[in-house]
């Protein structure tokens, strides 16, 4: 458990707070997003009591934060490494050969989807769409896209991050 006794760190409220004052105090929702960013960017992940604390925090209903949580791909509800490697696979990304992206990351890293390096750096995560289809294929690290990626530019990424 990240949040004991359903509290929130001032870290992470105060940046809500700040978000929540960008809408009308009526639209308290809208301000939804940017609480799951701010607790995932203290925590890596957003676990259940996590969630269950920022619907307190924000007065929503639990099912309305879960909802979000669980639709965006940008949300980890489970712990990863160090470095989340999200690698596009729809349609786009698919036809540029991401296939072949995928392989050398597993070759690379030593894993598979949903699976983290034994060191704790490297999480591989398959998603469904990065909408960067203009530059595919696409993944995605931390809160940086690269697109018109190939093994090789797999490397350097991956190279750089060390």
């Amino acid at each position: 458990m990240q949040v004991p006794d359903n509290q929130l760190p001032e870290s992470v409220t105060s940046k809500i707070d700040e978000a929540r004052r960008k809408y009308p105090a009526e639209e308290n929702r809208a301000a939804l997003i940017w609480a799951l960013h701010a607790a995932q960017d203290e925590f890596g992940w957003l676990d259940e009591p996590t969630l269950e604390a920022i619907a307190a925090y924000m007065d929503l209903e639990p099912i309305k934060v879960y909802e979000c949580a669980t639709f965006y791909d940008m949300f980890n509800r489970s712990p990863v490494g160090t470095y989340n490697v999200k690698v596009c696979t729809n349609i786009s990304c698919w036809l540029c050969d991401s296939d072949g992206v995928v392989a050398h990351l597993r070759d690379k890293l030593g894993i598979g989807f949903g699976e983290t390096t034994e060191d704790g750096r490297f999480t591989l995560t398959e998603v469904e769409c990065l909408g960067a289809c203009g530059g595919a294929p696409v993944i995605w690290i931390g809160k940086d896209y690269y697109e018109d990626i190939t093994p090789q530019r797999v490397d350097e990424i991956l190279d750089s991050l060390e």
